[in-house]
């Protein structure tokens, strides 16, 4: 009561906030009469000014507001646009490192020019990041006109693009990506060998574009890079035939976590139908050796029973895409982990991909807190302002409307059960379309897009479906659904980012109508043909009551409601906003209160009748606010796990740094062979233990296989009576003479090549094995919370112990392939030298004998290439493993060298 009194009075705290940067937009317009009066050329001189203000140590807050006032007028001169107050607001928002939570139709794309220009004069970069790769190219090419006018250099980041163009465009002052882009490249350039073969730079600032979908709906799954394993198709086709045949007293099923278990008749069934299949090792489901058949089951009962084609998915091109629940865009490239993508392709009878095995990770949570300064913005972020803060330590802002919202948002309707409410949707659309009045339908799945289209076929309404299907041409459908008559369907907003005008898109009607049109006087006055029938368009459509927003069912989240009514009412145009419900909806099917079911199912609701009520939609709001909090939990879930991982992945990717930016990495590689020598001397001779306990054998055989040097230990301990620490010093001794005498013989520049690649390849390959133990523990680790422990407490625990372990195993891995690898530098005849750089003309043995780049990436093969296997034992011109094969002897030797064959291993025959 007090707090809505003091809010009354003072206003909210997000009032007060936007009030004090009220005084600095005052300060923006102190300049505009002296911005106005420069010429072209005095306005481009100002980046030049700017940069100088700045290294003579002004900082980006003391030059804001003259780069803002320059920055409007610039925009006015090049797009004929000129920023409204509060879209300074939002700039000086988005400069903050804050979230600017705008209206549709506020001009967001315009708002970002002011925080990207002012912190594109420092040179470092800055990241626009967008929803899908059409926003990227078009706001790109759209709001480049105004960067490069300023003297600024603009990239974009699509897929598909080469490596050199990635680099240049990460290299602009500004570039526009997608998070999975920005992602995937980081991601890629850890895992490459040179610095030079790496595309991003150092992280600086990034301005996220529908910030809730990005930081919020993606971010409950991490990307993924990974390589393919062994092929297990006819196993998972096999316990596919088998699940198919299951019914449904056999298993019970949670549609809240899309969880299948089997029931103990389930279990019985599953037995007896794996062994009739000659699936079944014994006659125990859950014995040991079935792990493996039981895992496949798991995964082929969630994709026959909670995963549902046109609703999780579509079957494109005879292969399984994934549909983003949120947007209902398509995700080509994406791939269910653990299996269950192989299993929904043997469910649809398509050819089943390798599973894959992750070989780098990251969550979008982890990836953006890698900016020093972040920032985004979008029309819904409120109702998710606690996790922004919480994870990404980013504050809400509300930026008021530059005209007073004059969209009605109605109560919402609520039918007994799909049919009747699919019945007063069609109705209601039909009425709307008779009167001219554009509208908007938004649906939460394919199916029920098509099923509402059949509705609408019949009744004889013409109208577009805007689903995963079409994805192409989404924001041609979106942009021009503001049109007299127009009804548009769309799966949760597909085409966020395309503004719906009322009366048509201008932009769009040109590259339809006038496309074939050459530039001239006869295209200019089409042009302005078309603006009148647009702005006579939007009148007519405004006195119809502008476009009309139908939800046809509450979606789990409040924010993605708000989206839908959003796109209605943009820049004080008319609207009105609408949603059907009814009982046999997912959200209160699933998470609705058995109260409300009980009093809606005993009610006199008649079929076709429809009721309203504060009550419903208070119940309704419950539910949602159950299934937010359900979610964020989820999400704050991935980020405990991944945080793990990512401390670990920060060592990981700076040590990979280091070896690459080293010139030499000597110092390295004497620190591993002392801590190898020190590991193997502890473990066969304990501390504190005597020396008839030692495993003197053992000691002696791993020497000799890891360091290949002779030790006579058992004489050292008999004649000499030395301890632990005087082992490890003569083997030491021993192996840094071995070492050298390895050096000498070879050109350095060779040996300290091979070095880094074996060092940056043995780094990879431990790294990649240690990802799928950590995955494989956290599928496991909550098993323990049977036994009163905090899972996320014990995965600390164990991921610790295992990357110490792997660290261990890296440096005795490296250290053995270096002490017991040789390298034999050939002399071919110098008219017929290889057309190779000198240090690639050598031989090595890295790790068995032979050319071995399996599990190493383009850049680390790149690498290694030339520096081929001498096979053990091929230390001369009598010993030649490739005699067998009959080789040509002008080819290439099959050892990598680079030489010839006659030249190299051919010289024996």
């Amino acid at each position: 009561m007090l707090g809505n009194l003091f809010k009354g009075l003072f206003g909210s705290s997000n009032d007060r906030y936007v009030a004090s940067i009220n005084k600095i937009v005052a300060q923006i317009a102190a300049y505009e009469d002296q911005i106005k009066a420069l010429s072209d050329e005095e306005l481009q001189g100002q980046t030049a000014k700017f940069r100088r203000q700045l290294e003579e140590g002004k900082t980006l807050d003391d030059i804001m507001p003259e780069a803002f006032a320059t920055v409007r007028e610039a925009s006015f001169r090049v797009l004929g646009m000129r920023h409204f107050d509060v879209q300074m607001v939002g700039g000086v928002v988005l400069h903050r490192g804050e979230i600017a939570e705008m209206r549709t139709g506020e001009g967001k794309t315009l708002v970002a020019t002011l925080a990207c220009y002012l912190n594109a004069l420092e040179g470092k970069g800055v990241h626009v990041v967008t929803v899908n790769d059409y926003l990227a190219r078009r706001d790109a090419e759209w709001m480049g006109q105004l960067y490069g006018w300023m003297g600024l250099t603009v990239g974009v980041i699509v897929p598909n693009m080469s490596e050199p163009g990635r680099r240049e465009a990460y290299a602009a002052d500004i570039t526009y990506a997608t998070n999975n882009e920005l992602g995937f490249d980081y991601l890629r350039d850890n895992m490459k060998h040179e610095r030079s073969q790496m595309v991003q730079r150092p992280f600086n600032f990034a301005i996220v574009d529908e910030v809730d979908s990005i930081l919020i709906d993606e971010a409950r799954t991490p990307l993924i890079i990974s390589g393919p394993t062994e092929d297990k198709s006819d196993l998972y086709i096999a316990v596919d035939a088998v699940v198919k045949r299951i019914t449904d007293d056999l298993y019970e099923a949670d549609e809240k976590t899309k969880n299948v278990q089997l029931t103990e008749d389930g279990i019985e069934w599953a037995e007896r139908e794996l062994e009739k299949e000659g699936l079944l090792e014994g006659d125990n489901l859950y014995d040991i050796e079935n792990t493996q058949v039981v895992h496949h089951l798991d995964q082929a009962l969630k994709a026959n029973v909670m995963f549902k084609r046109d609703t999780d998915y579509i079957v494109k091109d005879e292969k399984v895409v994934i549909i983003d629940e949120f947007t209902g865009r398509m995700m080509d490239g994406r791939r269910w982990s653990n299996g269950l993508h192989q299993a929904v392709e043997a469910k649809e009878g398509v050819k089943i991909e390798p599973e894959n095995q992750t070989l780098a990770s990251i969550t979008f949570q982890n990836y953006f807190r890698m900016y020093p300064k972040l920032a985004g913005m979008t029309g819904t972020a409120a109702t998710e302002a606690a996790e922004f803060w919480d994870i990404y330590k980013l504050n809400v802002v509300e930026i008021p409307t530059n005209l007073p919202v004059q969209r009605i948002d109605e109560d919402d309707e609520f039918y007994k059960n799909t049919l009747d409410k699919f019945k007063a949707i069609a109705g209601a659309i039909r009425e709307k379309n008779e009167i001219g009045q554009p509208v908007l339908v938004g649906t939460v799945s394919i199916e029920k897009s098509e099923l509402l289209s059949k509705f609408l076929d019949e009744e004889g309404v013409k109208h577009a479906v805007l689903n995963a299907r079409f994805h192409e041409s989404e924001a041609h459908i979106v942009a021009q659904a503001g049109r007299i008559g127009a009804v548009t369907i769309a799966t949760n907003m597909a085409g966020r980012g395309t503004d719906i005008q009322l009366g048509g898109n201008l932009e769009f009607r040109m590259n339809d109508e006038l496309s074939d049109m050459e530039e001239g006087p006869e295209r200019d006055a089409a042009i302005e043909r078309l603006k009148a029938e647009i702005e006579e368009e939007k009148q007519r459509v405004k006195d119809a009551g502008g476009l009309f927003v139908l939800g046809t069912e509450r979606h789990e989240s409040r924010r993605i409601d708000n989206q839908l009514r959003g796109r209605s009412g943009r820049q004080g145009d008319p609207g009105l906003s609408r949603f059907y419900l009814c009982l046999e909806d997912d959200l209160l099917r699933i998470f609705g209160p058995d109260t409300l079911f009980a009093k809606m199912m005993n009610s006199n609701l008649e079929d076709g009748e429809a009721i309203g009520s504060k009550w419903l939609s208070k119940a309704i709001e419950t539910a949602q606010k159950k299934v937010e909090a359900r979610n964020y939990e989820a999400r704050k879930q991935v980020v405990e796990f991944d945080d793990v991982m990512n401390d670990q992945r920060k060592v990981i990717y700076d040590q990979r740094a280091e070896i690459m930016d080293s010139e030499t990495v000597d110092d390295v590689m004497l620190d591993m062979r002392e801590d190898t020598i020190n590991a193997m001397v502890t473990e066969h001779c304990p501390p504190g233990s005597y020396p008839e306990q030692w495993d003197v054998a053992g000691l002696k055989e791993k020497v000799e296989e890891v360091l290949a040097v002779p030790a006579p230990i058992e004489s050292w301990i008999e004649e000499d009576g030395i301890d632990q620490s005087e082992i490890e010093e003569r083997l030491g001794k021993a192996t840094e003479e071995k070492m050298q005498a390895k050096i000498e013989r070879t050109d350095a520049s060779i040996w300290r090549t091979v070095e880094k690649s074996v060092l940056l390849q043995r780094l990879d390959h431990h790294w990649k094995e240690h990802l799928a133990t950590l995955d494989a523990l956290r599928t496991v680790v909550f098993l323990r919370a049977h036994a009163q422990k905090q899972p996320i407490n014990e995965y600390k625990r164990e991921a610790f112990g295992l990357f110490e372990n792997m660290l261990d195993q890296l440096r005795e891995d490296v250290t053995r392939i270096l002490a017991t690898s040789d390298i034999q530098v050939p002399a071919p005849t110098v008219d017929e030298l290889p057309d190779l750089p000198d240090f690639l003309t050598g031989h090595i043995d890295p790790l068995t004998g032979r050319n071995d780049a399996e599990g190493m990436s383009a850049g680390a093969t790149g690498q290694m290439a030339g520096l081929g296997a001498m096979p053990q034992g091929a230390e001369g011109e009598g010993d030649n493993p490739y005699a067998g094969m009959n080789l040509n002897r002008n080819a290439p030797c099959p050892c990598g060298s680079g030489a010839k064959y006659k030249h190299c291993h051919g010289r024996a025959g």
